[in-house]
């Protein structure tokens, strides 16, 4: 079937659908190799990418790595409550849905014309037991009781950056609150060389989780490309095995670092408070090119 007649979820041909939301001009790209598939950009940056037809298809590296890390939790198939800072197009709450029935997850979002956007163009299945909050997700973040959440994922950016407020060990310190014991806390974090974003966010999260591991693709790591970095945190040890081999495994391989690795990694990064937050780093534009 040729693209132009691709027909989506709601029947229109598969084309680029726009709107513009409070942080630019949103737009669902058709994805020429899955019938269903779109890709969301605001402002022509890549945001996320859902499959209509298979929910648990991650299109994108740093989503498969969360994947991962959503599998890993719990035992599969097991229901657990998961809160999303950030929406984008739902993926990760899409995947979850489909892969742990029953679970309870929360997604918060900022940007309420982006959600009404993303809703109507790839709509959510009401099985799936997703709520959606509008608000800043530190706000709602500090209103969500005690030992909620199996699983926090931080995934937010205004426009490609991560707001400062996001990046501090108050904030961090807050995650731990609402995370259950044993619970997973992952952050997907952008830099480029030298990473020290990146760097300052370990040594930040480190003050408030004992065990932490960091996974990205081994050019990113080695400051060689801007990109994206996963970092995961809990209160108990990480199944840093599992999670290498499955990173190692994906069709774009990805690396942990963890322990005596990580600590050099690191360096003598410095913690992160609400006085001295700053923004994650702009990326440069080739990386949307």
């Amino acid at each position: 079937m040729a693209r132009g007649k691709q027909r989506s979820g709601r029947g229109r041909a598969a084309e680029p659908v726009t709107a513009q939301v409070a942080g630019g001009v949103a737009e669902l790209e058709p994805d020429p190799d899955r019938p269903r598939g779109r890709t969301l950009l605001i402002d022509r940056a890549p945001q996320s990418h859902v499959d209509l037809d298979d929910p648990t298809h991650l299109e994108f590296s740093y989503q498969r790595r969360l994947g991962h890390i959503a599998d890993l939790v719990a035992p599969p198939g097991k229901p657990v409550q998961v809160l999303h800072l950030g929406g984008g197009a739902f993926t990760l709450a899409r995947y979850v849905g489909a892969t742990r029935p029953r679970s309870v997850q929360q997604v918060v979002e900022i940007d309420a014309p982006l959600v009404e956007f993303v809703r109507r163009e790839l709509p959510l299945d009401p099985a799936w037991r997703i709520r959606v909050r509008g608000g800043d997700a530190r706000a709602v973040l500090a209103r969500t009781p005690d030992d909620w959440a199996d699983l926090i994922i931080a995934d937010v950016f205004s426009g490609a950056r991560t707001p400062a407020h996001l990046t501090s060990v108050e904030f961090a310190g807050e995650v731990r609150r609402v995370l259950r014991p044993g619970g997973f806390y992952a952050a997907n974090l952008a830099d480029g060389p030298p990473l020290a974003h990146v760097k300052a966010q370990i040594a930040t999260v480190r003050t408030v989780f004992p065990e932490l591991c960091l996974t990205a693709d081994p050019a990113v790591l080695r400051g060689k490309r801007f990109g994206n970095a996963v970092l995961l945190a809990a209160d108990r040890p990480l199944p840093v095995a599992e999670l290498t081999r499955r990173c190692a495994t994906d069709p774009h391989q990805g690396r942990v670092q963890h322990g005596r690795e990580l600590d050099d990694f690191t360096g003598g990064a410095a913690v992160v408070t609400d006085a001295d937050a700053r923004p994650s780093p702009e990326p440069p534009p080739s990386v949307f090119h």
